[in-house]
Order: structure tokens, then sequence, then C-alpha cells
């Protein structure tokens, strides 16, 4: 298997690949690109968002500094913010549904690596898809790791660590986040 494909499949891969690398830098090229357009003109970074992810739906802003592993791996549904500083490394998938707002110095990561010094010194990592419903509101200096799934109607209280999974109408907060409390849908 080929570096990329373990990485698909889940499986401990080589983030040295020339592939990935490339991958990267292209990422990076088109964050310095989108970083660079004029803070007012919300069509030409909506048109550049089209561009540069994976998927993306009506309504949708990001705002400055916007950095990301891939770009062709974030999904976002209709009626999104991303504030300021808003990291997303996504080597594997991001799926973002519909009327999220995701606080400012936030980071969303599919990617850890291992707790061995010999693989870590080998570039080895392990990635995950995140996975967030509807309806969510993400505080400022969030962070989300792999793997997650975070449910419908969810707020996560400012500077929490999300490291589990996140019910379906739920107010979560803390470093590691845990339930404060259940959460009234009103929209369904």
């Amino acid at each position: 298997m080929t570096e990329m494909e373990k990485m698909k499949a889940g499986l401990e891969y080589s983030y040295a690949d020339q592939e990935l690398i490339a991958r990267k830098t292209q990422a990076i090229l088109w964050c310095e690109e989108y970083n660079a357009i004029d803070g007012r003109d919300f069509e030409a970074q909506y048109a550049y968002l089209k561009k540069m992810l994976g998927s993306v739906g009506e309504r949708v802003w990001i705002a400055k500094t916007f950095c990301c592993d891939c770009g062709k791996n974030i999904h976002i549904g209709n009626d999104f913010t991303g504030n300021f500083n808003l990291t997303i490394l996504d080597i594997r998938e991001v799926y973002i549904g519909n009327h999220v707002m995701i606080g400012p110095n936030t980071l969303i990561t599919t990617v850890g690596h291992p707790l061995s010094p010999k693989a870590r010194r080998g570039y080895m990592a392990h990635a995950e898809p995140v996975r967030i419903g509807n309806d969510v509101w993400i505080g400022g200096n969030v962070t989300i790791l792999p793997g997650i799934t975070i449910g419908n109607n969810v707020v996560i209280a400012a500077g929490a660590v999300v490291t589990k999974d996140v019910p379906d109408n739920s107010l979560v907060g803390g470093v590691p986040a845990k339930l404060i409390k259940k959460l009234e849908n009103d929209v369904e």
C-alpha cells in the first residue's frame, strides 16, 4: 500500500511521503491565496472556498487567518461562520453540518502521532475523520481531536478540549470536555 492508501484506510502512515507533502504544499498555497483576499470581498472569499474545499454550501464564510492541511477533505453545509484563526488539519475528512458557528482560535484536527519516540522520529501519523452535526456552536479556543463526532444542537464552551464524542442536544465544556447540561432543541 502507498502511504496515502494507508492513511485513507485509517492505518499508521508516514507523513514524509512525497505525495502527502505535495498535497500539504498545495494547501499551504491555497491558504496563503485565500488569506490574501481583501477581507471586505465576501464574494471572492466564497468563490475561493468553493475552489479549495471539498464541498461548500450556501452562506459560508471563514475569517482570516484560515489554515488547513489539504482543503479537499473539508465539507461544509449551509450557513457556516468560521471566525478568526481557524485551523482545520484535514488529513482525513471533516464534515460540518448546517447552521454551524466556530469561534476564534479553534483547532479541528484529524491527525495524531504515536506515543513511541522511535515512530515519531520515523514521521509516523494516524488520522481519523471528524464529524460535526447541524446547529452547533463551538466557542473560541476549542480543540477537537481526531475521530470525534459532535451531534446536532450542541454547544461547546470556550476553551474546551473535545476528546470524546458529544451526543445531540448537549452543552459541554472543560478539559477534557464533559457534559454540563442537556439542551432543548427548539427547531425540531
